[in-house]
């Protein structure tokens, strides 16, 4: 495999796309760059979409969910990227759980959606914006520790028949 090596800033990139004319040394700085913008995808499709454990029992269910996430994903980026628009901002610059939040709240009140509505829920959604971070870097970590007891894997009642009965004070 052949390999390029660009020197930026204090960093040395490393990359496959070898031609310095296609792509220069601050172009491969602009897409390391980037890559903190993956990281917080996949965090809100894991993380904030609850797609972290996939909790069913064969695989073809799993990919059920999974592929429900990912839709789910894309449509509150959409609706991120329409309320942009509308706001005259960069989609990276609303906040994904503050759509998420606002779009369940929103379709929870089972009304039939007009377009004044729909309005509305984009200028709630562009009214939260992130920071901006650059040269943002967190540890790759896991923050949730392991519970010391096992998982209920059989219906409340029939695991309270199985647990032993400990003896009363009285006895």
């Amino acid at each position: 495999m052949q390999l390029r090596e660009a020197r930026v800033g204090s960093k040395v990139v490393v990359s496959t796309l070898l031609s310095p004319d296609q792509v220069s040394a601050q172009g491969l700085k602009a897409l390391y760059a980037q890559r903190w913008n993956v990281e917080l995808d996949l965090r809100n499709i894991k993380t904030t979409l609850g797609l972290d454990r996939l909790v069913c029992k064969t695989p073809s269910m799993n990919e059920k969910q999974w592929c429900v996430g990912l839709l789910a994903y894309n449509l509150i980026r959409w609706l991120m990227l329409r309320s942009a628009t509308l706001a005259d901002v960069l989609p990276r610059q609303l906040s994904f759980k503050h759509s998420l939040q606002l779009w369940l709240a929103w379709s929870q009140r089972g009304l039939p959606p007009d377009e004044a509505q729909i309005e509305r829920l984009l200028v709630l959604i562009a009214q939260r914006r992130v920071g901006r971070r650059p040269g943002r870097i967190e540890p790759r970590a896991v923050k949730r520790r392991p519970k010391p007891l096992p998982l209920l894997t059989q219906p409340r009642a029939i695991a309270r028949e199985n647990t032993a009965v400990w003896p009363s004070k009285e006895a």
